[in-house]
């Protein structure tokens, strides 16, 4: 690990001026994905900035129904919260669905959602990678892609974005608040948070530099069975082959996005509104375009099947 300096904010302001003042700082908090590449010299942050002491630690409701959750949030205090579990029963599985419960105790709901790939390219600093160094190369390309992407991927890269939690947030249309250095605040919706690689793997959100996550806030309950099922290589601390957060009305009506298979949760609203005629019906417009490797051809059918067994359990009022 390397030297760094360190400092902790007082405001979110502060914060987000700590950061977009110094070229190689990083925000701080739960530290459950960054320390881990710090110790692998894959991050190499010059600076840390703790925004722990903030205060952006509670869920609460919204003036339209909905709820607005903190960025420090815990994922347990998240997973566990009662509304939801109730309103939003598709937020709580998947959380839970994610590493162990030690991880979920100090992973914040900003943390999560910004997590890197687990592309064991870029995880292993002696191989060509356009994330870790841009224009060096993509040694996915080339190499072992089983657990890689099959849609939404480019020529520069073909990882995934890794989550859980971000799946459920993007079938909810959840939108995430920040703010900047001048104090400015906005709104994205989790629809436009994530990029697609493009021939810009480096860039993976639509966070400008030193911008602060200080929430993300959820619409007014929409009801139906809500169903997280994960497909991975061993039953627990995996991540997702495939995953699919799915929310089903009782005329059949709903919701699907995917995990495991692209650069950001997966979701196309034309593959919604075909819920009702079955996964295979479902499927075909989710996936247009995909682009798998012999490695991952697989990922193509193993999502239609899990498309599949997400509304079987739906349908039977069960929930995964």
């Amino acid at each position: 690990m390397k030297p760094f300096s360190y400092e902790r904010a007082t405001t979110p302001a502060a914060a987000a001026a700590a950061v977009a003042g110094k070229a190689g700082a990083k925000f701080i908090a739960g530290g459950t994905n960054l320390l881990d590449l710090m110790k692998l010299e894959i991050e190499a942050p010059v600076h840390l900035v703790d925004v722990n002491g903030l205060g952006l630690d509670t869920i609460e409701k919204t003036s339209d129904g909905g709820v607005r959750i903190g960025a420090l949030v815990s994922n347990t205090d998240l997973a566990s919260d009662d509304r939801i579990r109730r309103d939003y029963g598709v937020l709580s599985r998947a959380i839970v669905a994610g590493a162990s419960g030690q991880l979920r105790n100090k992973a914040t709901t900003a943390g999560n959602l910004l997590q890197r790939t687990r592309c064991p390219y870029f995880y292993d600093t002696n191989q060509a990678c356009n994330k870790r160094r841009p224009g060096s190369g993509c040694a996915a390309l080339g190499g072992y892609s089983r657990q890689l992407g099959i849609i939404g991927t480019s020529d520069a890269c073909i990882a995934t974005y890794p989550g859980d939690m971000a799946v459920a947030m993007r079938v909810l249309d959840a939108t995430v608040e920040t703010v900047n250095a001048a104090g400015a605040t906005r709104a994205i919706p989790i629809a436009d948070f994530h990029r697609l690689w493009g021939t810009t793997p480096h860039i993976e959100t639509a966070l400008a530099p030193g911008e602060l996550i200080t929430a993300v806030t959820l619409p007014k309950p929409i009801g139906g069975v809500h169903v997280y099922q994960k497909v991975r290589d061993r039953a627990s601390y995996a991540f997702a082959l495939v995953s699919v957060a799915a929310v089903v009305q009782p005329d059949g009506s709903g919701r699907v996005a995917i995990g495991g298979i692209a650069p950001k949760p997966w979701r196309v609203e034309a593959a919604d509104a075909a819920l009702p005629q079955g996964a295979k019906a479902v499927a075909g417009p989710l996936l247009a375009g995909a682009r798998p490797t012999q490695d991952n051809q697989f990922k193509v059918m193993l999502t239609e099947r899990a498309i599949g067994a997400a509304i079987a359990q739906a349908s039977k009022g069960t929930r995964a």
